[in-house]
């Protein structure tokens, strides 16, 4: 008999055996139930092993949110493999790069990218399957990869695999594009990848401590014979990590179901009205982007969505402003609003908000027990000092960066014994213990001697009533090296859309040095589907527009 595991594939297994008849996916009329979920990532993991795919294999993932992204996910698992997020914005290059530089072997992807796919695959030596999920023809009008497998036929004719108990030499593996620079594959022992959801996850949903791993499955019972199941869904995409690991991974530990939604970008009404209709309980955003067309959609329509069912909110991965945690609250005072300092190399800190909780700053994060801010010299930083730091994610920390063991030596460090993951983060500890975050190093704009952090300037622009959304960058200066500029999209509801009238009013928030010498106003914000800011975009908007 197989000892229980600290593995998300097996555990997740226990849970199909032990709940089979509840739903582990919901997409619109689509209903995947834990024992098909189970039985149809088995027939792709038998599919996997067959073409010659086994222990560390990779297996990408080049797919929009469905039940296949989420079957995928588990297959790789299954058999040991490793599964792989390809953000599906990637054309030819950027897609290339990143198969390649994963080593991938089988690739699921939907038919509407197949385009992408043919140019490619022929220069991916590695790869051993092609599977298509059909969602239509490709931007080309094509429709059907040369050498590749329908997903249905696969089901069809694949009988599902003998599960494959881990060895515990297994890793996780997710890709990070980060702000600048190729995407890099953060790795993780998947033992301890998996420990930190057992043990963090119930937690996280307001359940008592139990046991551990073997304890899954009878707690899935449980709670579903009391109608107490994790209902989770993600705003984002799955290739988001936030999106993947609170929105589909840690949630499945407990037999819980993964709600996706059918938008391929956002639509506030199709959230609220999905919230409603599935009775989700918890919700993963990402900042701003997320949450204030959320509150828009509240203001104009109230009393049309039931909000009752969702208990938490929590947003990672990009700004969230204070005021627009307040006015979220406001039209949904029983909510709890996680938002949580960290990025796919770890989780740093985080800041509650409820209706009853003292006014927090926005960036002002208790740090997590594990989290360091030190000094260029590696010297802690003294709370209330002032000196400005690098934030350090101890605890679970990631094995390193696939195949890139020079970035892996600069971002994951030693201190005193201790290792550390440096993503770039910038902060101060303030005299209470709190950190204040400033924002990215490497977006950190140099004028005049004076640093100035983007993301501070950002959200004192958004504090304007009439700014929907706002990015601050850096252009050459012949007088002070860099000059503090800036693109913004304006509220629907805003009179005016004059740069100088907004620049004015946030004089009253920022130092004269920080303050954006130039703004152009721009529809709509680049952003990623994730809601993560698109820098290089912002700056082409900028220019463009012959500021």
């Amino acid at each position: 008999m197989n000892v229980m595991k600290n593995h998300f594939g097996m555990i997740w297994e226990s849970v199909a055996d032990a709940v089979p008849e509840q739903i582990a996916v919901v997409q619109g009329d689509r209903r995947v139930t834990w024992g098909d979920y189970e039985a149809n990532a088995a027939r792709l993991a038998q599919a996997c092993l067959d073409a010659g795919l086994g222990p560390h294999s990779k297996v990408g993932m080049y797919l929009y949110n469905s039940p296949e992204y989420c079957e995928t996910n588990f297959a790789a698992v299954k058999f040991r493999g490793v599964p792989i997020n390809v953000n599906y914005r990637y054309l030819d290059d950027e897609l290339h790069y990143l198969l390649e530089n994963a080593d991938i072997e089988c690739l699921v992807f939907h038919s509407s990218l197949g385009d992408r796919v043919a140019r490619v695959k022929d220069r991916l030596p590695m790869l051993k399957l092609l599977v298509e999920v059909d969602d239509g023809p490709a931007a080309d009008g094509s429709q059907g990869v040369a050498g590749a497998v329908t997903y249905d036929d696969l089901q069809a004719n694949t009988t599902p695999a003998d599960r494959i108990e881990p060895q515990g030499d297994e890793i996780y593996m997710f890709y990070t594009g980060g702000t600048t620079g190729m995407p890099k594959g953060v790795m993780y022992d998947m033992e301890n990848f998996s420990t930190f959801f057992i043990e963090g996850y119930p937690a996280m949903v307001g359940l008592e401590p139990f046991g551990g791993a073997a304890d899954m499955a009878g707690k899935a019972r449980e709670l579903a014979d009391a109608d107490m199941r994790a209902i989770a869904m993600s705003g984002p995409p799955l290739m988001h990590g936030t999106g993947c690991w609170i929105g589909l991974m840690a949630p499945h530990l407990l037999g819980g179901t993964s709600v996706l939604l059918e938008s391929r970008s956002l639509d506030a009404a199709e959230m609220w009205g999905t919230i409603e209709r599935e009775g989700v309980k918890s919700l993963i955003i990402v900042g701003d982007a997320f949450a204030k067309p959320m509150v828009r959609a509240l203001e104009d329509n109230p009393g049309k969505w039931d909000t009752t069912p969702l208990g938490m909110i929590i947003s990672s991965g990009a700004m969230f402003s204070t005021d627009v945690k307040q006015q979220l609250i406001a039209q949904a005072p029983h909510l709890v609003i996680a938002d949580v300092l960290g990025s796919t190399e770890g989780g740093m800190g985080q800041q509650i908000t409820t209706k009853d909780t003292p006014l927090g700053e926005t960036a002002k994060f208790g740090a997590s027990p594990t989290t360091k801010v030190f000094t260029d010299d590696d010297r802690e930083v003294v709370p209330g000092s002032g000196e400005v730091g690098a934030v350090a994610n101890g605890g679970l920390v990631p094995l390193g960066y696939y195949k890139d063991e020079e970035k892996s030596a600069r971002t994951f460090r030693t201190i005193d014994g201790v290792r550390y993951a440096f993503i770039g983060d910038m902060a101060m500890i303030e005299a209470d213990g709190t950190m204040t975050l400033l924002g990215r190093g490497s977006n950190c704009i140099n004028t005049g001697g004076e640093k100035v952090f983007p993301e501070e300037v950002e959200e004192a622009l958004k504090v304007n009533a009439a700014v929907e959304d706002a990015l601050v960058f850096g252009v050459p200066d012949d007088r002070f090296g860099n000059r503090v500029v800036g693109v913004v999209s304006m509220a629907p509801e805003a009179t005016s859309a004059d740069p100088a009238e907004v620049i004015a009013e946030t004089k009253q928030r920022l130092s004269s040095y920080k303050l954006p010498k130039e703004l152009v106003v721009v529809d709509r914000i680049p952003r990623a589907p994730n809601g993560k800011a698109d820098y290089p975009s912002a700056k082409e908007l900028f220019e463009s527009a012959g500021a």
